[in-house]
């Protein structure tokens, strides 16, 4: 058995669907490290861990807050139910301090109530996640995310797409 075989639990996470007026979704492009998917070349909604004794609902805008500058947004909804992903073999054991195989993800949707020049990808006080932003209709999603996060997507986007273009 390979050792992070052994490695069971899922990191409590939240995600967070920006939606603005038009019903399109905020996408962030990461940049931070290479992987063996390529530096730079993959986008996703903002996510994060769930800190101890945080609630779900204050987690996400606190993620938002720290990933986007956002903090004019109304949630709107909130998944069913929480979603888990894998990591590639090669990163269990390397991520979050090795003590984690993945991600376990509870979802919120959020209406953005406020003007794109909030928005800021290098808020201060706070690690720069991504290096550039767009509004995405939810059916380009898919294929813009890094392969091992797909599934997750999938549901999320089919729970939320009556919230979107």
């Amino acid at each position: 058995m390979a050792a992070h075989e052994e490695i069971t639990a899922y990191r409590p996470c939240v995600g967070v669907m920006l939606l603005n007026a038009e019903g399109l979704v905020w996408i962030g492009r990461r940049f931070d490290k290479q992987n063996d998917e390529g530096k730079g070349h993959w986008w996703q909604m903002p996510q994060g861990g769930i800190d101890d004794g945080e609630d779900i609902r204050g987690a996400a805008l606190r993620e938002l807050a720290e990933e986007t500058a956002v903090t004019s947004a109304e949630i709107i909804a909130e998944s069913r139910q929480w979603y888990n992903y894998d990591l590639p073999d090669h990163l269990i054991g390397k991520s979050w301090g090795g003590r984690y195989r993945g991600q376990t993800q509870k979802w919120l949707a959020l209406r953005f109530t406020g003007e794109d020049s909030e928005i800021d990808l290098k808020p201060p006080g706070h690690k720069q996640e991504f290096d550039a932003w767009r509004w995405a209709p939810m059916g380009e999603l898919i294929d813009l995310i890094v392969p091992f996060k797909r599934e997750v997507y999938a549901k999320v986007i089919a729970e939320f797409r009556h919230l979107g273009a």
